[in-house]
C-alpha cells in the first residue's frame, strides 16, 4: 500500500533528489462503483491512466467485461449490487485477498427518478434512499474501518447539483444527494484523524447516453440548465474522472470534508 510521501523541495531536486509526481496514482488499489458505464467508466478510465489498479462493479457482468476489455489490465471487475448490503463485506475482502488493500473507493453507483414530488410513492422515495445513501453508507464504513487501521485513505462520493439548489422532480434524488452532502462532513471530521480523507464531486450537466436521451426529451430543461451555466456547454465525464484523480492524489492531501463542483460555473450561474 502506498503511503504518503512529503513533497520534495526545489532545492533538494536540484540536489539530485527524486520528485515525485503529486498527481499520480501509481501503486494505488482503487474502487469504483458502478463503473461499467457512464461517468463511473471514465472515473476509472482516468485513474488507472494515472497509474491506479482499478476494481469496477456493478449488476451487469457483460458490461463490466466489456469495459475492463476497454480499459486494460489494470482494470479488473467483480458483479455486485450495492443495494445488497449484506455482500459488502465478502465483497471488500475478496478485493483485498486478490489486489491488495484498497486505497481508494469511489461511490459512484446511484439511481434518479424524474417525477412529481406528490406522485412519488414511499417505495419509490425508499428505492433511491438505500441506493443512494443507505449502500453508499455501508460500504463506506466497509472499506473505511480497514483503511482507518491501516491510517491510509481516500473515500470520494458523488453529488449533485440536486444537493445545492432545487431542481424539480427530483425530490428523492435531491434527499439522498443533499445526506451525502452531510455525511461528507461528519465522516471527515471523524476520520482525519487517522489520515482517511472523504470529498464529493458535484457534477453540472454532464454529457452521458442517459443524460443527453432525458435533455433531448426535456428541450425547456436542457435550455435552461444552459442558460444557467456560465461556460454555456455540457461537461465531459472525463471532466469528473480528472476531478477524480486529483481529490484521489497526494496533490489533495489537505482536501477533506469538501464537494467540488465540476459544472462549468451552474452552482453560481444566474
Amino acid at each position: 500500500m502506498a503511503h504518503l510521501e512529503p513533497f520534495v523541495s526545489p532545492h533538494a531536486q536540484a540536489n539530485g533528489q527524486h520528485q515525485p509526481n503529486p498527481f499520480s496514482l501509481e501503486g494505488k488499489i482503487a474502487l469504483v462503483t458502478g463503473g461499467g458505464t457512464g461517468i463511473g467508466l471514465e472515473i476509472a478510465r482516468c485513474m488507472a491512466t494515472a497509474g491506479a489498479t482499478v476494481i469496477i462493479t456493478g449488476r451487469r457482468e457483460s458490461v463490466l467485461q466489456e469495459a475492463a476489455t476497454e480499459l486494460g489490465e489494470s482494470v479488473h471487475y467483480l458483479t455486485n449490487d450495492v443495494c445488497e448490503l449484506d455482500t459488502l463485506e465478502d465483497l471488500v475482502a475478496q478485493i483485498e485477498a486478490t489486489h491488495g488493500p484498497l486505497d481508494i473507493l469511489v461511490n459512484n453507483a446511484g439511481i434518479n427518478m424524474k417525477k412529481p414530488a406528490l406522485e412519488v410513492t414511499d417505495e419509490e422515495f425508499s428505492r433511491i434512499i438505500h441506493t443512494n445513501l443507505n449502500a453508499v453508507f455501508a460500504l463506506t464504513r466497509t472499506c473505511a474501518s480497514r483503511m482507518m487501521e491501516r491510517k491510509s485513505g481516500v473515500i470520494l462520493m458523488i453529488s449533485s447539483m440536486a444537493a445545492y439548489y432545487g431542481i424539480d422532480r427530483v425530490v428523492a434524488y435531491a434527499a439522498s444527494k443533499s445526506a451525502v452532502e452531510g455525511m461528507v462532513k461528519v465522516l471527515a471530521s471523524e476520520f482525519s484523524k487517522n489520515n482517511v480523507r472523504v470529498n464529493a464531486i458535484a457534477p453540472g450537466f454532464i454529457e452521458t447516453d442517459m443524460s443527453r436521451t432525458a435533455m433531448n426529451s426535456d428541450p425547456d430543461r436542457r435550455d435552461r440548465a444552459m442558460r444557467r451555466t456560465p461556460m454555456g456547454k455540457f461537461g465531459q465525464p472525463s471532466d469528473i474522472g480528472h476531478a477524480a484523480v486529483f481529490l484521489a492524489s497526494e496533490a489533495a492531501r489537505y482536501i477533506t470534508g469538501a464537494s467540488l463542483p465540476v459544472d462549468g460555473g451552474n452552482s453560481i450561474g444566474f
